[in-house]
């Protein structure tokens, strides 16, 4: 039985496979979570007509939280007197890396501050002694935050940032996006890129043939309208490039920030937020279960409303650690949570490549 005033049109279309509009989309924020979760596995199994689950064994190195844009909404990054300052040399990065390799895992995301004193040939020194030493090891690293930091303190264009990281060894950047709405932007993250500068770093990897992601941090006191125009960004950004693999959720944890006193979001929020993505995001075929940030049993539940992918198991993890979550999983965990949830759960590589079906809680 549906509910009253429910818009039986605007589900045929869904269910029909339809493009829907932001409009439609917003409307989605009133549906019954039940009827939601429904809609967005259906557009799942037209996306990713497969049961499999993936996941990566990755790491992510964290070589510095010296950084100029200090937003509000990152307990990360050093303060005086609060948080101390740190840069990790060459030999401790590779060191990490070495633990990765040594555990099976194929996959580094450098991430870093906007560093004052950090240029294209600081960057350039890193990713090219990781890939001598480490061949095998795929880097999905850095952000556009940083290849735009980069770009203004080399005083080179974006495209020649790009074009030489690529040949120094990075393989694709993910599109760390926080909330591409320039009002939030404004407000949380007055010094880092603008809407505008994230699409053009996402427009100079598609024209260096390099992949991306997308992701989302909401519950920053933006509105269900501001929502819709982050996915917009994103769909349109998919239409014109195809260079997303993933589009990863996650909701705002405002402990130890600027932020703190911003109620975080629910369950049934982020539930929410992943379903109408999935719904929404009609050319994008992953959509990442966010475990880290909503803990394992949410995350559970979002396999059923639209996300196919956990992300990676993530060795090492200290930006989010930060603010007091302190979540953790492991290769069997993540196995055990994806088979419970009625799925079938694979190891994947950094292209969503199957490199194990497990069939087993090995």
């Amino acid at each position: 039985m549906l509910p009253k005033n429910f818009n039986l049109q605007l589900r045929n279309k869904i269910f029909g496979g339809s493009r829907i509009a932001p409009e439609e989309a917003l409307e989605l924020f009133s549906w019954d979570i039940i009827e939601l979760g429904k809609a967005a596995d259906m557009r799942r199994k037209i996306a990713f007509p497969k049961e499999e689950v993936g996941f990566i064994i990755d790491r992510i190195v964290n070589f510095t939280n010296i950084c100029e844009a200090a937003c509000a909404f990152c307990a990360f990054h050093a303060r005086a007197n609060q948080i101390y300052s740190y840069e990790l040399t060459i030999e401790d990065i590779c060191r990490k890396v070495e633990e990765l390799v040594q555990a099976g895992g194929t996959q580094v995301m450098l991430q870093g501050g906007l560093h004052p004193d950090y240029t294209l040939d600081t960057y350039k020194k890193m990713i090219k002694e990781i890939k001598t030493r480490f061949p095998e090891v795929y880097l999905h690293s850095l952000s556009p935050s940083e290849i735009v930091h980069i770009s203004r303190k080399s005083a080179l264009s974006i495209n020649n940032v790009v074009k030489t990281l690529k040949e120094a060894g990075l393989d694709s950047v993910p599109g760390a996006s926080d909330l591409l709405v320039d009002r939030i932007r404004k407000k949380i993250s007055p010094k880092k890129i603008s809407v505008d500068e994230w699409c053009e770093v996402l427009y100079t990897l598609y024209h260096n043939n390099m992949k991306s992601s997308a992701t989302m941090t909401y519950g920053m006191g933006e509105t269900d309208e501001e929502k819709i125009e982050h996915l917009a960004v994103i769909r349109d950004i998919q239409d014109r490039t195809g260079i997303l693999r993933a589009f990863i959720p996650w909701s705002f944890s405002p402990a130890n920030t600027r932020l703190e006193n911003i109620q975080p979001a629910t369950g049934i929020e982020y539930l929410k937020v992943v379903a109408i993505a999935r719904i929404f995001l009609d050319n994008i075929t992953y959509i990442q279960a966010g475990w880290l940030t909503e803990g394992l049993k949410l995350a559970q539940i979002a396999l059923t409303m639209g996300a196919n992918d956990m992300g990676g198991v993530l060795m090492e993890e200290v930006v989010v650690k930060a603010t007091g979550i302190k979540t953790k999983t492991n290769r069997r965990e993540l196995v055990g949570i994806i088979k419970n949830a009625g799925k079938i759960p694979v190891q994947r590589d950094s292209e969503y490549r199957v490199t194990r079906i497990f069939h087993d809680n090995a």
